[in-house]
């Protein structure tokens, strides 16, 4: 047999025993590493790496500086070497990251290669190619745009890899476009990135959703490729307690994002109560717009919410006031007041409760003028949003631990304007940037509408009782 012949046959088997030991292909594959010296991965990176064969869904989140870049280059390498035929779509959250620092990256690593297998691939400006069939067996660089969300869409082969770098900027329009093609049989997802926001699908995966991915927290503390000196100077210019520090320095997700109305440690400190539900019953109601959009209703009593956040999707405006009216009789306490938000189609649903079925309704218009005249708000919805925020932050409540309830009301971000008032981004604002529409928190929200305050410490309400209006509201 030629030498030749020997070698291929050589390079074949330790292909073969590599797709099975993603873990060892640095050892065998790389001449050396980028600086010249043998390959020396992190224990996180060897983790990681042996996770390809046994999990379906990667994610990671890390400081920054710890190989994340280097890590995913090598999963690229080592899928398009030992899976054929073989599709691996790359996205990122920027141009930037995506090309010049994932896909400079992998230029890197594929110049380390030894020759027998670096010859057996080429990298282009936004591919990378097994030259042996370079139709079906190939990686693509795609930029995640909300404005096109289809960078992961569309793609079919016997053996899928979805890299998605710095994933907690990557939109949720993206990924709920991909679902489909992510969800393929023996795909396989992986991503990586600093856990820079407190809601969207990066924060999915080590939430809601962390039984379906394998996790893995990386600080900087784990990565000798952090310099001693990078988390001290974040202290110093930012504080140990601060979101800068959590999240380059620990890997943590911040307490809130900086600009957001509710931070969600609030949030899950109120579900960790136990609260007496004392006081009058208030019902927020806020009624879908959009066919992906659900009406939600929501129950508080004083300083709690009574139950998960009811929903329903696709009900016109006589059947859902047919459904409240069904929870009205159903309610062995009846609500002082329901709060509908009448802005477009909510009026049909108010009318309905009021003229068909006789229940104490309160049309709300969160477009309206503050109700207070300190001149802080733009709105009437902004000034709800944070008084809202006030009873997180200054009273113990109590909130059901539903986790996209959660998601909802600390996804909201706002800024001032410049007449020095308070903005609470729209629900438009929020679907433009990829984020569902808070329905369920605004039915939340609308219970703080009310201007009903119960003055008997006996639980419950009296329909025949006496009512004051408050300034302050329902608390």
């Amino acid at each position: 047999m030629p030498t030749s012949a020997k070698k291929v046959s050589s390079e074949a088997e330790a292909l073969l025993y590599l797709a099975q030991h993603p873990e060892e292909f640095p050892k065998y594959a790389f001449e050396s590493g980028p600086d010249g010296k043998p390959v020396q991965l992190e224990e996180w990176q060897v983790e990681a790496l042996t996770q390809l064969t046994k999990s379906d869904r990667i994610a990671i989140r890390s400081g920054h500086g710890v190989g994340k870049s280097a890590y995913l280059a090598i999963v690229i390498l080592w899928f398009i070497l030992t899976r054929y035929p073989c599709k691996i779509p790359c996205t990122a959250n920027s141009q930037s990251q995506l090309f010049d620092i994932l896909w400079s990256e992998l230029g890197v690593w594929w110049r380390c290669l030894k020759p027998e297998f670096r010859n057996m691939i080429e990298i282009k400006g936004d591919r990378v190619e097994l030259i042996a069939d370079r139709k079906n067996s190939f990686a693509v660089a795609r930029t995640a745009r909300r404005e096109q969300p289809e960078a992961l869409q569309g793609f079919h082969s016997s053996n899928l890899l979805f890299i998605i770098d710095e994933g907690s900027g990557v939109p949720d329009d993206v990924f709920e476009v991909a679902k489909g093609s992510m969800s393929t049989p023996g795909a396989i997802t992986v991503m990586t990135g600093n856990p820079t926001r407190v809601s969207g699908f990066f924060h999915r995966a080590f939430t809601k959703m962390k039984h379906r991915w394998w996790t893995r927290k990386v600080p900087c503390a784990e990565s000798s490729r952090v310099t001693k000196e990078y988390p001290k100077e974040i202290a110093e210019e930012y504080g140990v307690d601060s979101n800068v520090y959590r999240v380059r320095v620990l890997g943590e997700f911040p307490e809130t994002d900086d600009d957001t109305v509710i931070a969600r440690s609030l949030l899950e400190a109120a579900t960790e109560r136990d609260i007496s539900a004392t006081g009058v019953e208030v019902w927020g109601v806020d009624v879908a717009r959009y066919g992906d959009d659900e009406s939600a209703l929501a129950k508080r009593r004083g300083q709690r919410i009574m139950e998960p956040i009811k929903t329903w999707r696709n009900k016109d405006s006589t059947q859902l006031a047919a459904l409240i009216a069904g929870e009205y009789a159903l309610a062995k306490v009846k609500p002082a007041e329901i709060c509908v938000d009448v802005i477009g189609v909510g009026s049909g649903v108010y009318d309905q409760l009021i003229h068909e079925h006789d229940l104490p309704a309160k049309a709300v218009n969160v477009a309206e003028r503050p109700a207070t005249a300190d001149q802080k708000f733009e709105r009437l919805r902004d000034e709800l949003w944070f008084k809202m925020k006030d009873w997180f932050t200054e009273r113990g409540c109590q909130i059901p631990p539903q986790e996209e309830l959660i998601e909802e009301l600390s996804a909201p971000r706002y800024r001032f304007l410049a007449s020095g008032r308070f903005k609470v981004e729209s629900k438009d604002e929020m679907k433009s940037r990829g984020i569902k529409s808070p329905d369920k928190a605004e039915a939340v929200l609308m219970t703080f509408a009310s201007n009903i305050k119960h003055n008997s410490s006996r639980s419950g309400w009296n329909t025949k009782g006496p009512l004051q209006v408050s300034s302050g509201g329902l608390y």
